[in-house]
Order: C-alpha cells, then sequence, then structure tokens
C-alpha cells in the first residue's frame, strides 16, 4: 500500500499521541494537513547541518521565497530541528542509538498519523572511513554491529531482542548511479559498522579511557575491513532496523573523515 506502518497495537486506543521530542502531536496539530505531501525524509546529527540542507533542496527544487527564513518546525523543543522544503523533510536525531531511535519511533508515528505513502529515508552525514580517502561517500551496502553482524539487538523488558538490518538494495543501487554524475569525491559502497561509543568501541587511543594496545586496534580495523566494512558511526544499525520493520525505504549515504 505504501504506507508508513506502525507495529504497536496500544496507539490505536489512545486519544492523543504526544510526539514529545518533536513538539507535535494528533490533536494540537493537523498533521496529514502539515506533512500528508512528503515524499523524502533526510536526517542527520548537526540541526546546523540539516537547516543548511533543507535550504540547498529549497534552493535546487526552485521553490518560492527566502531559504534562509525557513522556521524550524520543532522550535518548541531543543531536542531535534525539523525543517521542510518542498516534498523534502529534513531533520536531525543528534548522536548516537539512542538519540536517532527517539527521533525515528515519533517521525515514522508522524509519517503514520500524516498518511504519508512511499516515503523515501536517507541517513546523511559524517563517518570514519576505514582503508579508504579522506573525504569519500560510502553507501551503506549492510549495517553490521561491532562484531560485524548485520543485526540491532535492543534489550525489552529484560530480554534481548535482535532485529535485521536490511536496507534498501535499489535504492543503494540508485544513490550509486546518481553519484557517477558528481565527480568532485569518490563514492564507494561498502558495510557500515555502528558501535555504541565514540572512543573506545571505535578503536580511538585518545579517549580519557583506552583499555588496548596500538596493536591490538589495529589488528581489529583490519578484521573489521576484511569483513567488508567501509566506515563506523553510531547510528546506522538501529536506523535500519526501524525503517526496516515499519515500512519505510531507507538507505545511508555518509561522507568520511580521517580516522586517528
Amino acid at each position: 500500500s505504501g504506507l508508513v506502518h506502525i507495529k504497536n497495537p496500544h496507539l490505536d486506543s489512545m486519544e492523543e499521541d504526544v510526539l514529545y521530542h518533536l513538539d507535535l502531536g494528533t490533536k494540537t496539530h493537523n498533521l496529514p494537513a502539515m506533512f500528508g505531501d512528503i515524499k523524502f525524509v533526510c536526517v542527520g546529527g548537526s540541526p546546523n547541518r540539516m537547516r543548511a540542507f533543507a535550504q540547498f533542496m529549497h534552493k535546487e527544487l526552485g521553490l518560492t521565497g527566502a531559504g534562509e527564513e525557513l522556521a524550524d518546525i520543532c522550535a518548541g523543543t531543543d531536542r531535534y530541528a525539523m525543517y521542510r522544503a518542498g516534498p523534502v523533510l529534513s531533520i536531525s536525531h543528534g548522536m548516537g542509538i539512542p538519540s536517532i531511535s527517539i527521533m525515528l519511533h515519533e517521525l515514522i508515528k508522524l509519517l503514520h498519523h500524516a498518511k504519508c505513502r512511499d516515503v523515501t529515508i536517507i541517513r546523511i552525514g559524517t563517518s570514519g572511513g576505514l582503508g579508504i580517502k579522506a573525504g569519500s561517500v560510502v553507501i551503506t551496502e549492510r549495517a553490521v554491529d561491532s562484531s560485524f553482524r548485520p543485526q540491532f539487538e535492543q534489550v525489552v523488558l529484560g530480554d534481548v531482542v535482535v532485529r535485521s538490518t536490511e536496507l534498501d538494495k535499489d535504492l543503494a543501487e540508485e544513490l550509486l548511479a546518481c553519484s557517477k554524475e558528481i565527480a568532485d569525491f569518490p563514492t564507494l559502497m561498502g558495510h557500515t559498522m555502528c558501535t555504541y561509543d565514540f572512543y573506545e568501541g571505535q578503536g580511538r587511543l585518545d579517549g580519557a579511557l583506552c583499555s588496548f594496545s596500538s596493536e591490538k586496534k589495529l589488528e581489529y580495523l583490519r578484521r573489521a575491513y576484511d569483513a567488508g566494512v567501509r566506515n563506523i558511526e553510531m547510528e546506522s544499525t538501529a536506523f535500519a532496523a526501524l525503517c526496516g520493520l515499519c515500512g519505510l525505504k531507507g538507505e545511508c549515504s555518509r561522507g568520511c573523515f580521517r580516522r586517528r
């Protein structure tokens, strides 16, 4: 049907659904009127970056008005920022799985309440490259955990629930084809490793704690590279799991900086 699915029967019995961290709700806002024609959602960590992206899309789509004056739809909260440019929604999600997970739960409910159809969602932003040139863009072929498994583990009521991190292969191929028209930076497909931490979890030697040697770090990163990992970040497995379960066509496309 192309609709965004909600996998929560409890929502049907609620008089009102409050999207706390977006400062939106089913009683306080006309969500179908505000968002019903959204076809693309782009999410990224930084509020300023997502505002700049919305301004860029405003200009690219030739929309009327000044893109510089785009209003933050979530201005009533300081958790996330949301902008729209025509059929494109641009939203920040902060850093790490907990932050993006909260935003995605409320975004998916928002798209459901707005009766949006055939929505494509793309995670954009930065990541640490692995064995590739700095400035490259990695289109995620597979989101994997710190043990290089294509899965997302979450503890629910004390039990470990394992969910698939399958992403939309056709969308990944489409993004790769589009990249051929842009010669400014190298683009490649690869596995994206998602960690729960920026420092020890990603093998960095410059955190407040470090429990391993530089030799052990290099050994781990070599194993990751041999397993197909080409970039490392902190959101992709949760992104892939939630989008896949709720019928959103999702993909990650990340620029890479040089790892320390």
